[in-house]
């Protein structure tokens, strides 16, 4: 007999994925601690499963992104376009010049983001699955909340040490290199419990960004990662792994896109002002109960 979701576990899960793929508490460390608070055995005992389930959701979450960021993500193709038009007069070499004068801002934008995202993609590809065979478990997901927490409150710790003695940079000052630092830092994220905004806004804070440039470059920097992850697994959801659960993926879908457009509204707001610190403590606090919970 073929496992199922239940529409009720659909939406708690579609809304726990929409909020925690955004906030910096690790979507896929819920997506393991949930089930395993809930008792939702079905979801524990089927892994291949719950995570055709897990591939609709993110789906869905990634819409959520590309909606809000809708005109930046239309200004970046324009830019796009317009160098290409621009090489054909200033040579092919020109794509490259990123910080030669006349260089589309949005262009700029185009090609950092396609750095940052080449590093994940590749280790994601290859070593995903394995990591979450490895440590998609209750227990390795409570771990490695608790890092995810210990993480963002020492980011902060050392900002606050350093005082306003760096002068914050804006995204298009970032170098290649921090670029390539802050994307290669979501390979940490495909460990259930370290968070991927999380990791990326700490990367950013370190590269000089303020908490809200940060903020605003790891959720561009997700988007086409979450929706490319998804996509690359749909044949899962449309062949007979999904048999049985497409309607409860669809709800899901509908609720983390849902629960990600809120997120972002929330948190761009947020981090004009705040910083990672109740996150932070959040993640030691849920993380420590797990721990005493599935030791």
């Amino acid at each position: 007999m073929h496992a199922t979701i239940t529409l009720l576990q659909a939406i708690v899960l579609g809304l726990v994925q929409g909020f925690t793929e955004l906030f910096p508490v690790s979507s896929l460390g819920h997506g393991v601690l949930i089930p395993a608070l809930f008792g939702w055995h079905n979801l524990a005992a089927h892994t291949n499963f719950f995570l055709v389930f897990l591939v609709g959701t993110h789906v869905g979450t990634s819409i959520g992104l590309l909606y809000y960021y809708r005109a930046t993500w239309i200004s970046v193709f324009q830019g796009f376009i317009r160098q290409l038009a621009q090489s054909r007069t200033q040579g092919v070499a020109s794509l490259w010049r990123l910080n030669a004068p006349g260089v589309n801002p949005y262009y700029r934008l185009f090609v950092m983001l396609l750095i940052g995202t080449i590093p994940v993609g590749l280790v994601g590809v290859v070593f995903e699955h394995k990591l979450r065979t490895l440590f998609a478990k209750p227990l390795d997901a409570a771990i490695f909340l608790t890092v995810n927490g210990f993480i963002l409150l020492f980011a902060e710790y050392l900002r606050t040490n350093r005082g306003r003695r760096v002068k914050e940079k804006t995204v298009n000052q970032l170098s290649i290199r921090n670029v390539l630092f802050v994307g290669g830092s979501q390979i940490l994220a495909l460990f259930a419990g370290i968070s991927r905004s999380g990791v990326t806004m700490v990367s950013g804070l370190t590269a000089g960004l303020s908490h809200e440039e940060s903020a605003n470059f790891s959720f561009l920097l997700a988007t086409p990662v979450i929706l490319l992850a998804g996509l690359y697994k749909l044949p899962s959801l449309l062949g007979t792994l999904g048999q049985g659960v497409r309607t409860q993926t669809l709800i899901g879908a509908l609720c983390a896109l849902v629960g990600s457009y809120i997120s972002v509204r929330f948190l761009t707001r947020w981090f004009t002002t705040k910083t990672l610190k109740p996150f932070g403590i959040y993640c030691l606090v849920l993380g420590a109960i797990c721990i005493v919970r599935f030791a």
